[in-house]
């Protein structure tokens, strides 16, 4: 297959992957993060790439939004929620911030294709997104991507949904999130 069809054809997975997404889940997400003081983002590899992408437009929203790890990053509290994108739900690194994060009364949020897992048990709400999980060990889920890239593109473009919804509910748009775009360049 030529790279265009290939892409083509990652366009028809996204698309198949989006329209399996609750609303109900994706609404709650939107209104924890609203109700919250400080939003923190945390996972491993391209799934935690992409949450650092989602902290960069809620700070352009106008949140506080920080990334776990990060040196300027304070701490958790129970007027805050953690967010945790995870595939499997299992990783090892991020077990203990979810166990942290809900030991110190702050809510936490798990984005991830496996919603009964452990972080997923341990989170106050399960945004279940379809994918296969790295290994497709576990998955029923088919696609011709390798290891978990559907599920991390799906992770990109829900957040950046969930981030349009947050705007609706604000009255934002665009110009003002401009505003807070870097400008030291």
């Amino acid at each position: 297959m030529e790279t265009v069809k290939y892409a083509a054809e990652i366009v028809q997975e996204l698309h198949h992957a989006v329209e399996r997404i609750a609303e109900e889940e994706a609404e709650q997400l939107a209104n924890i993060i609203l109700q919250s003081k400080q939003v923190f983002l945390a996972g491993a590899g391209r799934s935690g790439l992409m949450g650092r992408a989602f902290a960069m437009r809620l700070m352009h929203s106008g949140m506080n939004a920080y990334v776990v790890g990060e040196t300027v990053t304070p701490g958790i509290s129970k007027d805050d929620v953690l967010i945790i994108s995870s595939g499997s739900g299992e990783t090892k690194s991020l077990i203990p911030m979810a166990q942290k994060a809900k030991s110190l009364g702050a809510s936490v949020v798990t984005v991830t294709i496996n919603p009964e897992s452990t972080i997923g048990r341990l989170s106050d709400v399960a945004v279940m997104l379809p994918g296969a999980p790295k290994d497709k060990a576990n998955g029923s889920y088919a696609t011709i991507q390798p290891m978990a890239s559907l599920f991390e593109q799906t992770l990109l473009v829900f957040y950046d949904a969930v981030i349009l919804r947050m705007m609706d509910k604000r009255g934002l748009d665009s110009d003002r999130m401009y505003g807070r775009h870097a400008n030291l360049e």
